[in-house]
């Protein structure tokens, strides 16, 4: 008998050992909107593909571009705005999946400062999300054909916390919230949504891919690392499919991972329940048309005080081929 456990404790010591290890920084702080990847972690489907897994969250001093760049994170999740911006800048990020199929990027706005249509924002203060968050907001301002200087018939832009202080404080008439986050919040405060007029982007007109994974371009060309993140594809693509169909586990598994003990249950399952439905409908792989439509959109925003990006990304600014690989196996 001692024999056995000695050689069942010696397996696993060798499973371990062999184990690849794989870092993902996080866009944000531990929430349901990375829920995938907790999930895919605490059932072991990382652990299945032979992965060890390290999940490191964001916040608001984190731009997971600079993590990666900088060699401390194998992937990252971004939004494609930024992960573009960023490869101008001379950082070849690649998308390697695209779990979002849907964005949740959405501008709130109190019906008692006038506010009912865009045609209404010239002369109001906007709140805005930079960090990268901000190339959506400049394209639709420039569909619009708003200067952003605060000049006469333009709008004055507030750089927005990441939270929703500046509308229950009416420093700002309308602000930015994710669906399934700070949208939330509002109401929370007692606000109703007959108070509110909000709008979507993408029904405004501005495609934004959100909440992308992405890795350096040269280091795909090691066919080690390239089948390391098939299996990561194949394996976080299996957790977003799990907690879709299992909204309140995956709240449940995000608040074990808190380490900060900051989120609630309760609005971790809320919030489950809204990043479902952007996730909803996809299968990882990203859609040449939402790429496509996603670089018009910034290329539209270019600007003297927004550069954003100038050209349309050159060389392989994304890819199918791991997400293809990794949803055929």
């Amino acid at each position: 008998m001692k024999k056995l456990i000695t050689a069942g404790l010696l397996a696993l010591m060798a499973g371990a050992a062999s184990a690849e290890d794989v870092t993902l920084q996080l866009k944000w702080v531990t929430q349901a909107q990375f829920a995938g990847y907790y999930v895919a972690k605490d059932k072991g489907f990382y652990e299945e593909e032979g992965l060890n897994v390290t999940i490191k969250p964001g916040g608001p001093d984190i731009a997971p571009e600079q993590v990666i760049a900088s060699g401390q994170a194998d992937v990252i999740t971004t939004w494609m705005p930024a992960a573009l911006a960023a490869r101008e800048r001379g950082v070849p990020l690649v998308n390697i999946a695209q779990p979002f199929k849907n964005g949740g990027l959405e501008f709130t706005c109190l019906k008692e400062t006038g506010v009912e249509s865009p045609a209404d924002f010239p002369g109001k203060t906007l709140g805005v999300w930079f960090f990268g968050n901000e190339y959506p907001f400049y394209a639709w301002m420039a569909k619009l054909g708003l200067k952003t200087d605060g000049s006469e018939g333009g709008v004055t832009v507030l750089k927005q916390a990441f939270n929703v202080d500046a509308l229950l404080q009416k420093q700002a008439a309308c602000i930015s919230v994710m669906t399934y986050n700070e949208y939330g919040q509002v109401l929370d405060a007692g606000i109703t949504p007959d108070q509110l007029v909000t709008f979507s982007y993408r029904d405004q007109g501005v495609t934004v891919l959100e909440d992308g994974l992405y890795v350096m371009e040269d280091k795909l060309a090691d066919p080690a690392f390239a089948e390391t993140m098939v299996k990561f594809v194949r394996a976080s693509m299996k957790g977003w499919k799990y907690a879709e169909a299992n909204p309140d586990e995956a709240a449940q598994i995000v608040i074990d991972n808190d380490e900060s003990g900051a989120q609630s249950l309760e609005h971790q399952k809320y919030m489950m329940g809204e990043v479902a439905k952007l996730t909803a409908g996809g299968n990882g792989a990203l859609d040449p048309a939402d790429f496509d439509a996603t670089v018009a959109s910034l290329l539209a925003a270019v600007s003297p005080e927004n550069p954003a990006i100038t050209k349309a990304p050159e060389g392989k600014a994304w890819t199918h081929d791991i997400t293809d690989k990794a949803l055929a196996e």
